[in-house]
């Protein structure tokens, strides 16, 4: 797959609210964006907050658009907070460095995109992007 098509990015998206229902975490909210940021699609669960939302995409953003996940960028902010902050106030609040984002990549490697969630924990965010990402048949990066 050369590009991520919107039917993956929807089974992203279901297969990573579907292993969240089955681990018994809250309602999630799962993002999925492509290599430019752009939302592809977009999962909220009911009962999720209306702040999963802005809180997902922000996490997969800032994972596409530095190339690594948003758990290695958390790693990353801690040692250079002055320019993580300044990256979030440049990118008008839409950078969150924090665990809970992951690369979709293709058996190539080639970035597809990026799956982000929000609802859990950071650790329970990343396994179920992880989670949904593999169901559909891609790699998690």
């Amino acid at each position: 797959m050369s590009k991520l098509t919107l039917d993956a990015a929807l089974k992203i998206a279901q297969e990573a609210a579907k292993a969240a229902r089955v681990a018994g975490y809250q309602p999630m909210g799962i993002a999925v964006l492509d290599p430019a940021g752009d939302l592809v699609t977009y999962v909220r669960e009911d009962g999720a907050s209306m702040f999963r939302f802005d809180i997902a995409k922000a996490k997969a953003w800032g994972a596409v658009g530095m190339g690594v996940s948003s758990r290695v960028l958390a790693t990353r902010a801690k040692d250079n907070p002055n320019f993580f902050v300044s990256l979030s106030a440049t990118s008008q609040g839409q950078f969150l460095p924090q665990p809970g984002a992951v690369l979709i990549k293709d058996a190539q490697g080639n970035i597809l995109g990026a799956a982000g969630a929000s609802g859990g924990t950071g650790d329970e965010d990343e396994k179920i992007c992880i989670a949904g990402i593999e169901a559909a048949g891609l790699v998690a990066g």
